[in-house]
This record gives C-alpha cells, sequence and structure tokens, in this order.
C-alpha cells in the first residue's frame, strides 16, 4: 500500500522571523535581498501570506517588492518588514522540525529545508489500521499538532497514493491545511487544476500549451502523448504521465550527492570594472570553497563560471581539469582565467557592464 504525505512548513522563512520577532507579528514580512528603497538588487526568497496579498510572492525582483509595499501603504496597509536571509537559523529550525518528523514513519524523505516526504503506508499504525487513509490523515494531524507545540510554526500537509498527488495536495489548502486525494479520486480532484500546478510547468511551458488550448490538467490528458513527445520532447511524455496522476518514484532516505557547489551574487550596480569584479570573485570563491569543506567532498574537477550581463543575457564557461582538484587555489585560479575574456572583446565584444557573478565547483568525489 502506498500511502505518502508531503509535508511543506508554510512561509518558512518568514513565519521563522516573525515567531523569532515578536515585534514583527502581524505584519506583511518579507525575507530576500536588500530593497535599498526601490533601489535594491536580488530577488525575494519568501513572503509571509499578508505580504503575499499585496503581490509580493517568491523570486519577485526585490524592487519591485518595494514598490508594492509602498502601493500598499499608500492605501492604508502596513508596509512590509524586509529582512535578510538568514540560512543557518532556518536550517537550525529545519533540523528539528525533521526531528518531530521522524517520529511518525521510518520512511523520510527531507528534499529541502522546509518539505519532506513520508511513507505512511510503512508505518505500523497505518498499515494494521481498518481504513488506512483515516488512519494517515489522523497522524498528519497529530504531526501538524507537535510541530505547532514544539516549534510555534504550521505546515500544509497532502496526502495521497504517490509522491506526485501528495505534493500537489498539500498546496490546495494552505496555509496549515491537510488534504488527502485518494487513488479514486487522483483524476477528478487533479483535473480541474491549472496546468501550473504541475510541478516542473514554467510560465515558457504554460505559454506553449496555452497555445494548444491547454489550459488545465483535464486538457491536457486530451491530447495524445505523442503529441507532447514532438512538441517538448522527453519532458512533454512526463507531464502527460504527471497529468494522469501517476508516479513511481520512491520515498527514499538517502539522496543522492550533490552534483556542484556553487555561489552567486549580483552587484549593487552593474560594473565592466576589474577591481570590483576581482572583489567579487575572491568572495565567492571563499564561500564556494568553505561549503566544499563542510560537504564531506574531497576533489572536484571542473570550475565554472557564470556572468550575467546588464541586459541579462546570462553566459557559462567551464574548465575541466585532467586530474582532480583539491584546493581553493585551484578554484581562484581556474576561476579567474574563465572570467578574464568577460572583460575584453574575447567575450564581451559590446562592452556590456556584468549584473552577476557565479562561482561553481562540479563533477564531486
Amino acid at each position: 500500500m502506498r500511502i505518502i504525505a508531503h509535508l511543506d512548513m508554510d512561509a518558512f522563512f518568514a513565519a521563522v522571523e516573525e515567531r523569532d520577532n515578536p515585534q514583527f507579528k502581524g505584519l506583511p514580512i518579507v525575507v530576500g535581498a536588500e530593497p535599498q528603497e526601490g533601489k535594491g538588487r536580488g530577488v525575494v526568497s519568501t513572503a509571509n501570506y499578508l505580504a503575499r496579498s499585496y503581490g509580493i510572492k517568491s523570486a519577485t525582483p526585490i524592487s519591485t517588492a518595494w514598490r508594492m509595499s509602498q502601493a500598499a501603504q499608500d492605501k492604508g496597509n502596513p508596509p512590509a518588514v524586509f529582512l535578510p536571509v538568514n540560512m543557518a537559523r532556518y536550517a537550525e529550525v529545519s533540523r528539528k522540525i525533521m526531528k518531530v518528523i521522524a517520529k511518525y514513519t521510518p520512511l523520510v524523505e527531507q528534499v529541502s529545508v522546509d518539505e519532506a516526504y513520508l511513507d505512511l503506508g510503512v508505518s505500523h499504525e497505518v498499515h494494521e489500521a481498518k481504513d488506512p487513509w483515516a488512519k494517515a490523515a489522523e497522524v498528519a494531524q497529530r504531526l501538524k499538532e507537535e510541530i505547532k507545540q514544539e516549534e510555534d510554526l504550521t505546515a500544509s500537509i497532502g496526502i495521497g497514493p504517490n509522491k506526485l498527488v501528495a505534493k500537489l495536495a498539500s498546496d490546495l489548502q494552505k496555509p496549515d491545511g491537510l488534504t488527502v486525494i485518494k487513488e479514486s479520486e487522483v483524476l477528478p480532484k487533479l483535473g480541474a487544476l491549472s496546468i501550473r500546478a504541475i510541478p516542473g510547468v514554467g510560465p515558457k511551458t504554460e505559454e506553449k500549451l496555452g497555445e494548444m488550448g491547454v489550459l488545465t490538467v483535464l486538457d491536457l490528458r486530451a491530447l495524445k502523448r505523442e503529441e507532447l513527445a514532438e512538441k517538448f520532447g522527453k519532458w512533454g511524455e512526463d507531464i502527460w504521465e504527471k497529468a494522469w496522476g501517476r508516479d513511481e518514484s520512491p520515498v527514499a532516505e538517502e539522496q543522492a550527492p550533490a552534483k556542484s557547489i556553487g555561489e552567486q551574487e549580483t552587484f549593487q550596480t552593474d560594473t565592466l570594472e576589474s577591481g570590483p569584479i576581482f572583489a567579487r570573485l575572491e568572495e565567492l570563491v571563499d564561500r564556494v570553497w568553505k561549503r566544499f569543506k563542510e560537504s564531506g567532498f574531497k576533489s572536484f574537477k571542473t570550475i565554472t563560471v557564470t556572468v550575467r550581463f546588464e541586459d541579462f543575457e546570462t553566459k557559462t564557461r567551464a574548465h575541466t581539469g585532467k586530474t582532480a582538484h583539491k584546493t581553493r587555489g585551484a578554484i581562484k585560479q581556474e576561476a579567474l582565467k574563465l572570467i578574464l575574456p568577460f572583460l575584453d572583446a574575447r567575450e564581451n565584444p559590446k562592452g556590456k557592464a556584468i549584473r552577476l557573478l557565479g562561482v561553481r565547483v562540479e563533477k564531486l568525489a
């Protein structure tokens, strides 16, 4: 029996900030880059539900979020509180929450700092119940209540016959929701959803599907698998399977090792001056090296740099060594070689200013 739960903490970063800072309770909270009164660079990481009512969402440019806050304030609403990302604190809280989750089933897959899949079907309590689905909902409710009691935070949980359906269900009643979709309910409940609800379907795919007359999951099912494969390749076949609520992927405790470790940062002002660019490169190398040392990996073979220009054109260049690298110096040396052509006509013939810089190590061992 497959009874899978997907637990998603509600507006996690913002909720932790509101809990830790009582003076912000009841206010719209935006966690992300420094807005600098509408001149800031970067994006929103998380916004609480009150800030979302202003139109502010994850990945909203921070300058846009600032303007939205000002517009809401002009209408008599409280201005948003803008806070920096405190990942160390969120990770600490996440570890406590995952310990609570582990009490409820022996099989848990943590997929990010604020979400996890639980295989409730292997839980003795659920497996032996006369009505396993009802028991699974009861267990999930107890889990939500314990997280609220222990951490004063809310979670939304979706329960379904597989990971895909469970994830879709967890989004249906946010915040603090609990939604169960049994196997017999999958087709009708998923059919009414927008195609954007399908994991991985972004604006571009939505636009292309819209041109084909596809607006809902039910519309997507009306197409033939071959049509989608011809239009989108293997991804088309994948979304066709998802439209039917099919997902055989297991809840896996052991996660695949990281494929890369990288850092990137947006400049406050677009620049082509070597001084600020080299200084930022040095900082990024330091951050990548620190994370690499903490990761448990011993070596890497590829160093990659990413450059985004003022017009948002983005280029990536990489160097793979014949032998593995093991030092910070190797990251710096190769990253410097890769970035230099972007400062002259070799990679930047129009002399465009640089907006964002990134450094990454790959092929970890």
